[in-house]
């Protein structure tokens, strides 16, 4: 993020982490569980990707990590914390990689970040659960991670190209 920030720029980052912060909440409320317990669409994602398009990189990771923080601060605890931010932080660098390459859209960055989300709270719960056995669960989480991040991509994508606003980084 810029060292001086415009009081725009300061309103923009605040509506965005609200912004994920509520779809963090709606997506909490509904019970989106095809029989496998912890899948998720990650709508909190489509802010992210948002913001990678249009706002920048640091500035994507900084609504990503606070997001996690602050609803970890409000409905979560040490574990959800570490299992939380352990999937922003990878499916965010892996994101930002395929961004990078400028070879794929929004649907193959939102696919990336999916999955790798995913693969980021695997190894958080083999680190605290101790257990290799839990890798098994991979398959499915991977359906589930690259199914949600076409909704999360094309979503995203749409936003991107509808909503005005030129990058800033």
């Amino acid at each position: 993020m810029k060292k001086h920030m415009t009081g725009k720029q300061i309103a923009e980052y605040g509506l965005m982490v609200a912004l994920a912060m509520v779809l963090s909440y709606v997506e909490y409320l509904i019970p989106f569980s095809f029989a496998v317990p912890g899948v998720k669409l990650g709508l909190a994602n489509i802010v992210v990707v948002f913001a990678l398009y249009r706002l920048g990189k640091t500035e994507a990771l900084f609504i990503s990590v606070i997001r996690v923080l602050l609803m970890t601060f409000m409905f979560g605890n040490a574990f959800a914390l570490f299992y939380s931010l352990s999937g922003a932080v990878l499916s965010y660098s892996v994101m930002l990689l395929l961004l990078k390459t400028g070879r794929f859209s929004s649907i193959g960055v939102g696919i990336g970040g999916g999955v790798a989300h995913n693969i980021g709270q695997i190894l958080c719960a083999m680190v605290l659960m101790g257990t290799k056995q839990i890798i098994y669960y991979l398959p499915v989480l991977f359906v589930s991670g690259t199914l949600a991040g076409i909704v999360i991509g094309v979503i995203a994508g749409v936003l991107t190209q509808r909503i005005r606003g030129n990058k800033q980084s």
